[in-house]
């Protein structure tokens, strides 16, 4: 039997300034179908997708749901037509709780006579939380109370509750934990038994072939091909993002190297109530120190009290001069640097131009006579933004117009123009294309032969394997094992003592 087009693209375009970010897209999507959608970092596929859902307008030709062409102005209005989105960074909004979250532009069930029935709207998305398993966060709570990956879950509830026609998923599994990516793909896997389609961008080529039926690939803003997921590897995937071989040299070649023995870094029993304890390590010069875990396990919070980010931590992060480090002006005067994996809310300032991002930690070092002088900060922003190959019509443009590659160039250009001697790095690679990858990679691996230190935070086992000199693993806020780099060390020895 004929499978039935659900959606049909048609010549899809879209320009910001002479930026062709998607050129004549033209694709269907069938009723039933989980299609992958993947491409290098400013490929195009996340505009297309906002185009989809009412977040950008359609710069040119069309698309049809279900035989209707849809004409959408926002996302209230694209929800309504059967489309919905869980988007790669924050989603939810400050300020509101749970519950508003949830039913933000659909709150007219709880309204009787102009007045927000907020008891019955607490008891609805209290309900759906349970049955989606997540009765753990509460409706009634401000959001701001929840960490990045508790609103990512209420994400998926407020994207899913209503049974979209579509449900697009962009770059969301780089912010769950292995359990939090299990109840996403039952729920894809649910959309696709129901009838219903599931758009889902992944850089993770392993996961994009384990998951989809289909994968169309974008390459420079425009269409190569849509191939079955069964016919293909993740070697042929790489081919027709980036239009060549690329192979698997991402990581350090390199065994056995010597660590120095001149610590740069010492930290000594760091605690922060509820999230870390005891935390005791040096950090030695030209070293990459790894730090890996399940969700939960305090390394992210490792990152911030290191940075002077924690106001509530106790113990001693000292340099090797002695100098104490116990706030953030402290750390960046003293060459420390810092990359969360919430970028958006904590690395950049997304509504500012890519050089007042650049140049904001070297304000101090680029003044003349207290002075600024705008062709001097334009000169340096430019110079950073070229040598990270980030991709723009000029420093001027504002950070909020990036892919999501592409703004992590941003955040390590401002560190690296500052010059800092040691780097926190955590999740420096999240939601970034291979091809993006191997440059990060190669960048760290240049600067440590350069003498740079660096604090690797991440959830992915192989960066850690591939990248770390030394790995902490961390469980329940603690470190509970150390590796040296080792072509021996496996994947199983970290997960044994993660779990």
């Amino acid at each position: 039997m004929e499978q039935k087009h659900l959606l049909v693209a048609e010549h899809i375009d879209k320009r910001f300034g002479i930026t062709h970010a998607v050129n004549d897209v033209s694709l269907t999507i069938d009723a039933g179908e989980i299609r992958g959608l993947i491409g290098e970092n400013g490929s195009g596929k996340s505009t297309f997708c906002q185009m989809l859902c009412g977040i950008y307008t359609i710069g040119g030709g069309t698309f049809t749901l279900d035989g209707q062409e849809l004409h959408i102005r926002n996302q209230v209005e694209a929800n309504r037509a059967g489309i919905s989105i869980i988007v790669q960074e924050m989603g939810t909004l400050s300020g509101l709780t749970v519950a508003e979250n949830i039913y933000l532009g659909h709150e007219e069930p709880f309204m009787h006579m102009g007045i927000k029935d907020t008891r019955a709207m607490n008891r609805s998305a209290q309900k759906l939380l349970d049955e989606y398993g997540f009765g753990r966060i509460r409706a009634g709570q401000m959001i701001d109370q929840y960490n990045f990956e508790d609103r990512k879950l209420v994400e998926i509830v407020k994207a899913t509750y209503m049974k979209p026609k579509i449900l697009v998923i962009d770059e969301t599994t780089t912010a769950l934990s292995q359990n939090g990516r299990l109840e996403l793909y039952k729920i894809m896997d649910a959309v696709r038994a129901d009838g219903r389609s599931v758009i889902f961008i992944s850089h993770d080529l392993g996961e994009v072939l384990s998951r989809t039926d289909t994968v169309s690939v974008l390459r420079d803003g425009e269409y190569i091909d849509t191939v079955r997921t069964k016919d293909v590897s993740e070697d042929d995937l790489k081919r027709l993002m980036v239009g060549r071989e690329i192979g698997n040299a991402y990581y350090r070649t390199d065994y056995g190297e010597p660590i120095s023995s001149e610590v740069v870094l010492s930290v000594q029993d760091v605690s922060v109530p509820g999230e870390i304890e005891g935390i005791t390590f040096d950090l030695h010069r030209g070293e990459i120190l790894g730090f890996g875990g399940l969700s939960e396990c305090g390394m992210h919070e490792v990152g911030k009290a290191i940075f002077g980010a924690s106001w509530d931590r106790t113990g001693k992060v000292s340099l090797a001069d002695g100098t104490e480090i116990n706030d953030i002006p402290t750390a960046i005067k003293h060459s420390v640097a810092y990359t969360s994996k919430d970028r958006d809310n904590e690395s950049i300032i997304v509504n500012e131009s890519i050089r007042n991002n650049i140049v904001l930690p070297s304000l101090e070092d680029l003044a003349l006579q207290g002075l600024l002088y705008g062709g001097k900060l334009n000169r340096f922003a430019d110079k950073h933004a070229k040598d990270m190959q980030i991709k723009m019509q000029s420093v001027n443009q504002f950070v909020s117009d990036l892919s999501g590659g592409n703004k992590q160039k941003v955040v390590l250009a401002r560190w690296i123009g500052k010059g800092s001697d040691i780097l926190v790095l955590d999740s420096p690679t999240r939601g970034i294309d291979v091809k993006v990858k191997q440059a990060i990679y190669a960048l760290m691996d240049e600067m440590r032969k350069n003498g740079k230190s660096m604090i690797m935070i991440s959830e992915e086992i192989p960066e850690l394997l591939g990248m770390s000199d030394r790995i902490f693993v961390m469980k329940d806020g603690k470190i509970s094992g150390e590796f040296m780099r080792s072509p021996q060390l496996s994947e199983e020895d970290l997960i044994a003592k993660m779990v």
